[in-house]
C-alpha cells in the first residue's frame, strides 16, 4: 500500500460506522466514509466534539453541521512547502485529498532527479494539489479540469504556494477533447497525471463513464508523450476498479512502449487511533528507467 504519512497538518484520527473523522489545521470534520464498515470507535469522545459534521441524507446529497461558530469558511493546512485552501463544501468534500500526498512524493522525486527540464499534463486536475506539488519539484504544468471553480481555486492555492511565478497553464475544458488539440497541435509532455471521476459531465454535457473512456482516454495521452517520458499517474476511487486493472493498463501502454516499471496498489492513511489504515483508492503508476 502506498501510504501518506507524512502529515502534519491533517490527521486521520479515527473511522468507523459508515464516517471518519479528521483534523485538518485546527478543526476537526466528521464526514461520511463508505469503507468504515466496521463499528469499534477507538476516540469515542472526540467523535462529539467535531467542529463540524456533514449528514449525508437518504435522498442523495447532505449538508453540514457547525458546532464551533468560530471556524471560518475557509482557511489553510500546510504539506511541506505547500499550502492549500480548505472549505468545507457540499456532498462533504474539502477541496482537497489528502492521501494524494504520498504520489506527490513519489512524482516530486522523479522530476527533481531528472537531468532535463520535465513538462507535466495533470488532467482532471481539480484544486491542483499535484499541480502545486509538480511545480515546487521543478516542473512546468500544464493544469486541465472542466469545471471553472476548481481550476479558480486551484490557481489559490498555487497563490497560496508561493508558486504563482512557475509555468502554469490552466484550461478548463473537456479532458478528452483538449488532448486530442494538444496531438493536432504537436504539443508534448514528458508526464501525464490523471484522476478520473467514475462519471462526469464536461463543459459542454460530454458524458464520462470510466469504464468505457479511460483506456481509450490514455491511447490518446499516448500520443501527446515525448520520446522517453518520465511518469504517468492514474488515480481512481471507483469501486471494482482494482489495482491489477490499471497495472494491466499500464503494462498494455506504457510499458509495451517505453519499458519501464508498472505498478498499482492502494493508497491509504494510517488512524492515529487504534493503528489502522484507511484504503482510500488505488494509484497505478508507471516511471521510466
Amino acid at each position: 500500500m502506498y501510504l501518506a504519512d507524512k502529515w502534519t497538518d491533517y490527521r486521520l484520527i479515527d473511522a468507523a460506522g459508515g464516517e471518519k473523522l479528521e483534523y485538518w489545521g485546527g478543526y476537526i470534520l466528521r464526514r461520511p466514509e463508505p469503507q468504515a464498515v466496521w463499528s469499534v470507535k477507538s476516540e469515542k469522545k472526540l467523535w462529539d466534539r467535531c467542529d463540524a459534521w456533514y449528514h449525508r441524507s437518504s435522498s442523495g446529497g447532505g449538508k453540514w453541521q457547525f458546532f464551533n461558530k468560530k471556524i471560518p469558511d475557509r482557511w489553510q493546512i500546510g504539506y511541506g512547502d505547500l499550502t492549500f485552501n480548505i472549505k468545507p463544501m457540499g456532498f462533504k468534500h474539502t477541496g482537497l485529498f489528502p492521501e494524494q500526498a504520498v504520489n506527490w512524493d513519489w512524482f516530486g522525486n522523479l522530476i527533481k532527479n531528472a537531468d532535463r527540464p520535465v513538462r507535466v499534463l495533470n488532467l482532471f486536475a481539480y484544486t491542483g494539489g499535484a499541480t502545486a506539488a509538480a511545480l515546487a519539484a521543478g516542473a512546468e504544468v500544464c493544469h486541465v479540469d472542466a469545471s471553472k471553480g476548481m481550476v479558480t481555486w486551484a490557481k489559490e492555492n498555487i497563490i497560496s504556494s508561493s508558486l504563482s511565478d512557475r509555468p502554469v497553464r490552466y484550461i478548463v475544458d473537456d479532458v478528452i477533447k483538449f488532448v486530442k488539440r494538444e496531438f493536432r497541435r504537436q504539443k508534448q509532455y514528458d508526464a501525464i497525471i490523471m484522476d478520473p471521476p467514475s462519471y462526469g459531465r464536461g463543459p459542454s454535457g460530454e458524458v464520462w463513464k470510466i469504464e468505457n473512456e479511460l483506456y481509450p482516454l490514455i491511447e490518446e495521452c499516448m500520443k501527446i508523450l515525448s520520446d522517453k517520458p518520465l511518469f504517468f499517474l492514474i488515480n481512481s476511487y471507483t469501486t471494482g476498479l482494482g489495482a491489477q486493472i490499471l497495472k494491466n493498463i499500464l503494462d498494455m501502454t506504457m510499458k509495451k512502449r517505453y519499458g519501464g516499471k508498472a505498478e498499482a496498489d492502494e493508497i491509504g492513511l494510517p488512524m492515529s487511533a487504534g493503528g489502522l489504515i484507511l484504503p482510500c483508492g488505488i494509484s497505478g503508476r508507471w516511471q521510466n528507467d
